[in-house]
């Protein structure tokens, strides 16, 4: 398992904390620094079952600079809301995790990571 952090959010503190605490066996992707391409964005966005507007952070001043908000939300735009998050890591919602079973889950609340882990 990968889980996608931001080490300066408290989500993904959490996160980690109760990982280590289940002791679980997984990889930190510090996504800000080891930027995700533009295929692994889609890689991930598959094993979410979400749209890359669903993981994109629309409150971050990148987003606001690109004026996001008023972004078409359809398959003809996909490509470029992927492009924007391969482009301004900082969009992406954290932290994701991507579990054993080829699954992933946007691990914001305790629960969701022990979704995770119970994968």
């Amino acid at each position: 398992m990968e889980i996608w952090i931001n080490p300066a959010c408290s989500k993904c503190r959490s996160a980690v904390k109760l990982l280590d605490a289940e002791g679980a066996d997984y990889t930190v992707r510090r996504y800000l620094e080891d930027v995700p391409s533009e295929d692994e964005i889609r890689a991930v966005l598959d094993r979410l079952g979400l749209e890359p507007w669903d993981i994109t952070r629309t409150q971050e001043a990148a987003a606001r600079e690109l004026g996001v908000k008023e972004w078409a939300r359809d398959a003809s735009s996909r490509d470029r809301w992927i492009k924007a998050l391969a482009e301004h890591p900082k969009l992406i919602q954290r932290p994701i995790i991507t579990a054993d079973d080829g699954t992933a889950v946007v691990a914001r609340t305790d629960e969701a990571v022990r979704d995770a882990l119970s994968r």
